[in-house]
């Protein structure tokens, strides 16, 4: 009897332990994919398609390929960076959650009204230039991005900040590297449309984190 009651209590802790487990990766999991949205609304790969396939005409496709490498590892590296000094730059400045949510609203808000009046960003640069800038950033990762990351950290955490701004990455890397089969699926018109909802998607969020930061400021968290 008493080797039964050991052998069910062992049963019984290693379900809690499973139990516990699954409840923190699915935690996890909806966190990323909540950070993955906010995410992909600020790099708005599909609207910067059209812009890739300008900047890349007439190139060849070996070196496309070289040139979307480049701009996904500058992009990557800029955006992680970010993440990780920004922190310090709050504690050297005093900055508070607060002050940035509604700081970077604002800056969100204000880029998402430019896309929607002005949506046209078309630079003529150097071949060797072009996978670091424009399309590693500002295309790719720009005020947007570097913003929403940060307040991404505050809502979901640091590792969901991280995977999500890689994972963006490597969809608007995979997105740019098949550009012409994408473009003409589309159409100039239809990707033109695309940026304009994501850039209302942008406007409702920056106007969320506004709300959000004025809450914490008026709260004290």
């Amino acid at each position: 009897m008493r080797c039964l009651h050991r052998r069910l209590e062992r049963i019984y802790s290693v379900g809690r332990l499973n139990t516990g487990l699954s409840d923190t990766m699915g935690e996890m999991l909806k966190n990323i994919a909540l950070a993955f949205i906010q995410l992909f609304v600020a790099v708005d790969a599909i609207g910067v398609l059209p812009i890739f396939a300008s900047l890349t005409e007439g190139i060849s496709e070996q070196r496309k390929i070289r040139i979307l490498a480049q701009s996904m590892l500058t992009a990557t590296l800029l955006a992680v960076g970010f993440i990780f000094m920004g922190r310090g730059v709050f504690k050297v400045l005093g900055i508070t959650i607060g002050d940035f949510m509604i700081a970077g609203g604002a800056i969100l808000f204000c880029l998402a009204i430019i896309d929607v009046v002005n949506p046209v960003k078309r630079r003529r640069v150097p071949d060797d230039e072009l996978g670091a800038v424009p399309i590693g950033t500002p295309l790719i990762v720009g005020p947007a991005v570097l913003t929403a990351s940060l307040l991404v950290i505050s809502q979901y955490g640091l590792v969901a900040a991280v995977v999500s701004v890689v994972a963006n990455i490597l969809l608007a890397g995979l997105l740019f590297r098949f550009s012409s089969l994408l473009t003409r699926l589309l159409g100039e018109s239809g990707s033109k449309a695309v940026s304009k909802i994501m850039s209302l998607l942008l406007a409702a969020i920056a106007v969320m984190l506004i709300r959000k930061g004025i809450v914490k400021i008026v709260t004290g968290q």
